[in-house]
């Protein structure tokens, strides 16, 4: 016999296309990989789309879990379910504000490649398989500033492509 009827969330960023559902009777939603608890979710730009935007296509796609109610129980797919959707997208929010502000500091006056900045976006040492990561995630955070016209990019001699703060 048929459940509790589900609504799908379309969300974007994390992958091409992401669906999450949400069960209003039971006030449930599977978040997936939209919503973790305690990490925030791999953003990255892949070779597939070189020029993508997925950062924004998230954070745009974030807003979708504040048209649940505040105490959905949200089953993420790593971690924990918990519950407090709304200020876990604000948290996701912030986390990601706080790395456009570092890497525009840090532009203002250099112009520096993706791979130049990990060390100021991630803190920990990153080995091979977390670098291939932690580089997909830094170039959707440049490529969010530079389409939002805060930074300028150029290719270099080299191939290297190099951001500067606008």
């Amino acid at each position: 016999r048929p459940g509790p009827e589900q609504e799908v969330l379309e969300a974007h960023g994390h992958a091409p296309e992401h669906l999450s559902l949400y069960c209003e009777a039971l006030n449930v939603v599977i978040a997936g990989d939209m919503l973790l608890s305690t990490i925030s979710t791999n953003v990255s730009v892949w070779s597939i789309d070189p020029e993508g935007d997925p950062l924004r296509l998230f954070l745009e796609s974030l807003k979708r879990y504040r048209e649940l109610p505040e105490n959905v129980l949200v089953l993420p797919s790593h971690g924990k379910p918990f519950r407090g959707a709304h200020a876990r997208v604000g948290e996701l929010e912030s986390h990601h504000r706080a790395h456009f502000a570092k890497l525009i500091e840090a532009l203002k006056g250099k112009t520096l490649s993706a791979g130049e900045l990990l060390g100021l976006l991630f803190r920990r040492p990153l080995d091979a398989h977390q670098t291939f990561f932690a580089m997909g995630e830094a170039i959707a955070h440049l490529h969010y500033l530079y389409y939002g016209g805060r930074l300028r990019r150029a290719n270099g001699a080299d191939g290297i492509m190099r951001y500067a703060a606008s």
